[in-house]
């Protein structure tokens, strides 16, 4: 199996070069950022974890400027996001971002995207929140046709673009999406859409959900075998949950690496992370996208 890491990258966290150099050297294959725009002060959003809601949530870095950091100061490493919270993005310009980043990078993006759980960050964006889902269906699509197509259009509820003709493209095709939440037919039925494969948070759940997944992707004309499975968020212990991954044919773990700690402290969990994936790993090249 390939693994990655997880986490935030803010203004005090290590530098995302400085943080990729010592995920790439420790053999893993990937690094992923969250991301938030901003939190409003009057939030009445409950935080997912509890409250209060760590700061990380409002002074994450902007995932592309640093992940394009990241993965010049780290040559062999696949970057992405985990998650990119699309209805509150312009789908012409992130469109246009995530190409550069697969150009630039010469092929090591891959692009996780989600609905958001804040009210308020979405509401903010002139975005209603029970429709996010619908708004980032509409983006994804406009966004491959820019990627895919030499004169892109798109006409829907929410995005409208004209006949247009737009550079670089990815150098991936198709570039990999992978779907961030929980399982059931509505995210389901977005993967088998517009995406490559889920990404589900801590991995609880994969395999009961497995067949309702596949049975969406049949039903789209896609073929199941095809898609990645990309647990993101997940601590490797105990070693029956790794070796329960490997037997459903588990693409790649994204680790989650804790917030807030030194560098020393980040670097120790890294190298404890080595460790417990150590007997999943067989020295061979990370399987192709």
């Amino acid at each position: 199996m390939r693994f990655g890491i997880q986490t935030f990258l803010t203004d005090r966290s290590m530098s995302p070069g400085r943080l990729a150099r010592e995920v790439e050297a420790r053999g893993f294959d990937s690094m992923f950022m969250a991301e938030h725009t901003h939190i409003p002060s009057a939030r009445a959003t409950p935080a997912p974890l509890g409250e209060p809601l760590p700061e990380q949530y409002w002074r994450c870095l902007d995932p592309f400027v640093a992940l394009t950091a990241a993965a010049l100061a780290a040559p062999k490493l696949r970057v992405g996001t985990a998650i990119a919270l699309v209805a509150q993005r312009d789908e012409i310009v992130t469109a246009k971002e995530v190409a550069t980043i697969d150009h630039l990078t010469e092929g090591r993006f891959t692009f996780g995207v989600g609905f958001g759980w804040n009210k308020e960050e979405i509401e903010d964006h002139g975005v209603a929140y029970g429709r996010r889902r619908d708004v980032t269906r509409e983006k994804m699509l406009a966004m491959r046709q820019l990627w895919e197509q030499e004169e892109a259009s798109f006409e829907g509820e929410f995005v409208r673009l004209s006949p247009s003709k737009a550079w670089p493209k990815p150098v991936q095709d198709p570039l990999p999406v992978l779907v961030g939440g929980g399982a059931g037919p509505k995210l389901f039925s977005h993967i088998a859409e517009y995406a490559q494969g889920w990404m589900p948070i801590g991995g609880r759940g994969v395999a009961a959900a497995l067949p309702e997944l596949h049975a969406a992707c049949e039903k789209a004309g896609r073929d199941p075998s095809s898609l990645m499975i990309v647990p993101v968020g997940t601590d490797p212990k105990p070693p029956e949950k790794l070796e329960r991954f490997q037997s459903l044919g588990v693409y790649e773990i994204v680790l989650g690496l804790p917030y807030g700690l030194s560098e020393d402290e980040t670097l120790r969990i890294l190298d404890g992370y080595v460790k417990a994936t150590e007997p999943f790993r067989d020295g061979s090249p990370a399987p192709p996208l």
